[in-house]
């Protein structure tokens, strides 16, 4: 049995990547840069993609004209997504860099930040550093858009534990609620043939009104918050919590 280190440990992504980044989400994104308004940005905007992982936004952010740059701490992913642009013929920047420290003053019209990868540090005010990084990123005018899977979300959906398969691979995934909320932990077991490994990940959880502080707090102005990209409202229907922010200066 072998254990890795959670987000930061490039062996997680190399082991559960494929339970992570199916080709599914890779579709998913492609259709939702086609349909969602919340993912329409001006023709040749130049955008950044935070936490890119593999490339499932970033690939196809460019295939649609738009300057982009993806950045993530993990090589193995930054491999990945740059075989996925090799192989598509799109131009991507690539950037391996912490998202507390990369700096770009200024040089976006857009910032994504998808799929949860927000709240994952352990000192709160570094989580809040990383809001402040997108700020300062954005060009006066620019956007952000944070997608994560809000705590009311979660709240309805953590279950016992989840079972997934992939062919002959099989990996469960068990939650647990921690300090009143405030943050989660998954833990991990994927089995493959004789061969069992185990990783656990803890990040803190929000609720929008408590991004939407947190967003505020780091500058930004004219907040929305959706519950899903055709922009519905966060209601008891969400299946998203999906921010909308301005850099206004």
């Amino acid at each position: 049995m072998t254990r890795t280190g959670g987000f930061q440990d490039d062996d997680f992504w190399t082991e559960f990547h494929d339970f992570l980044f199916s080709e599914q989400r890779h579709t998913q994104a492609e259709e939702l840069l086609g349909t969602s308004p919340l993912l329409s940005f001006t023709p040749g905007a130049r955008v950044l993609d935070l936490c890119c992982g593999p490339g499932v936004f970033t690939v196809p952010l460019a295939r649609r004209g738009y300057e982009v740059t993806g950045v993530d701490l993990s090589p193995a992913l930054l491999d990945r997504a740059r075989k996925r642009s090799a192989d598509t013929g799109t131009d991507v920047s690539y950037v391996q860099a912490d998202a507390r420290e990369f700096e770009a003053p200024g040089g976006f019209d857009v910032v994504l930040n998808m799929f949860t990868s927000f709240g994952y540090f352990e000192d709160p005010a570094d989580n809040a550093r990383v809001l402040r990084t997108m700020y300062d990123c954005l060009a006066p005018g620019g956007t952000l858009v944070l997608d994560l899977a809000g705590k009311e979300l979660l709240a309805r959906k953590v279950t016992p534990p989840k079972v997934v398969t992939r062919g002959e691979d099989l990996m469960v995934q068990t939650d647990t609620v921690l300090d009143d909320w405030a943050r989660l932990r998954s833990d991990w077991v994927l089995v493959r043939g004789e061969r069992v490994t185990r990783a656990t990940l803890v990040w803190f959880v929000y609720s929008a009104v408590e991004l939407r502080r947190m967003a505020e707090e780091a500058g930004f102005g004219g907040v929305e918050v959706f519950g899903g990209f055709d922009g519905r409202p966060y209601d008891e229907n969400a299946e998203r919590l999906v921010l909308r922010a301005v850099r206004e200066v």
